[in-house]
C-alpha cells in the first residue's frame, strides 16, 4: 500500500512547510490581489532555494520584485487552467508546459532553463547504505529492513515519474512500492526521506544540497543515464507583465545561471546577457 502524507506520523523541518503553503494559499488568489508591477510566478519545488537567491539577485540588480509560489507542476497546470493569475511558470519538466500551450494558456513553448539532476538519500541515522547503483537498497529489501521509502507523486511530480523510472530500471519497483510514501511534490518528499520517519528516498539533487538536508541527512547522486532527462522548461503566460518578461530573461542570464549550476542542475547550451 502507498502512503500518502500523514501529519501525525511524519515530521517536517520547519523551511519546508512554507512551500506546502504557498500551494494552499492559491486557492484565495485572485489578479486583484496581485501587483502589476510584482508579477506571481509558478515555480517547480525543487528548485524553491536556487529561484529564490535568482529573484534575489534580480531584485538586487533591477529594483523589481517577484512574487514566487512552489509546488508540483502538475497541480500547477490545474490551477492555471482554473484561472489562477499567474504570469510566468517554471516547471520541472517539459511535458507541463506543453499541456499549457497546446491549451493555448502561454504565449509560446517557451525553454528550457535548467536540466535537473536526481538524488539517492537517507538520513544519517538510517541503516541504508548509499550508492549510485542502488546496491544499498536492493540489500536492505532483500533482508527484510525496507519500512518506508519517499518519492514526490509521479502522478503529478516531475521527480517522482523520474525515481520511479530509476527504481523500475534496477528491478525495485515492485518491491518498493508497497513501501512508498509520497509527497506531494519534490519538497515535501525531501522532507520525508529525511524526517526520520523513513529510511530513505530518492530526490532532487538541488535539494539534497541544501544546508538544511545536509546537516540531518547523507546523498549519492544517481547516474543521468537510469531515467529520461529532466529538462525543466519555462514559460510566459499571456497576461505576463514586463517584469515578468524580465525576469524570464534574466533566468537565462549568466549571473542565474551560476546559481542553478551551485545546485547541482546540469545547464542548457544558451544564455542571455545580464539584464539591466
Amino acid at each position: 500500500m502507498i502512503h500518502f502524507f500523514n501529519r501525525l506520523s511524519l515530521k517536517f523541518y520547519t523551511g519546508g512547510i512554507s512551500a506546502l503553503l504557498a500551494i494552499i494559499s492559491l486557492i484565495g488568489f485572485s489578479s486583484a490581489s496581485i501587483a502589476s508591477d510584482t508579477p506571481a510566478i509558478a515555480a517547480a519545488a525543487n528548485i524553491q532555494f536556487a529561484v529564490a537567491e535568482i529573484a534575489t539577485r534580480f531584485q538586487q540588480q533591477t529594483g523589481l520584485s517577484v512574487r514566487l509560489s512552489y509546488g508540483s507542476s502538475g497541480n500547477f497546470v490545474t490551477q492555471i487552467k482554473h484561472g489562477a493569475p499567474f504570469e510566468l511558470m517554471l516547471s520541472a519538466d517539459e511535458d507541463y508546459i506543453d499541456i499549457l500551450h497546446q491549451a493555448g494558456l502561454t504565449q509560446n513553448k517557451g525553454i528550457i532553463y535548467a536540466i535537473g539532476r536526481l538524488a539517492l538519500a537517507a538520513p544519517k541515522s538510517s541503516p541504508l547504505i548509499l550508492d549510485p547503483e542502488l546496491v544499498g537498497l536492493t540489500q536492505l529489501i532483500n533482508d527484510g529492513k525496507l519500512s518506508r521509502f519517499a518519492i514526490a507523486n509521479p502522478d503529478h511530480a516531475p521527480y517522482g515519474e523520474r525515481a520511479r523510472e530509476v527504481l523500475k530500471a534496477k528491478g525495485l519497483w515492485d518491491a518498493v512500492q508497497p513501501k512508498l510514501i509520497l509527497g506531494e511534490n519534490a519538497s515535501q518528499a525531501a522532507q520525508f526521506t529525511i524526517s526520520g520517519s523513513t529510511q530513505g528516498g530518492i530526490v532532487p539533487l538541488s535539494l539534497a544540497l541544501t544546508p538544511e538536508f545536509i546537516k540531518r541527512g547523507n546523498y549519492v547522486v544517481i547516474p543521468d543515464a537510469l531515467y529520461q532527462p529532466i529538462n525543466q522548461r519555462m514559460a510566459l503566460m499571456p497576461n505576463a507583465s514586463e517584469t515578468a518578461e524580465r525576469f524570464y530573461q534574466y533566468m537565462q542570464s549568466p549571473d542565474a545561471q551560476e546559481v542553478l549550476s551551485q545546485f547541482g542542475f546540469n545547464l542548457p547550451v544558451h544564455v542571455v546577457s545580464k539584464v539591466d
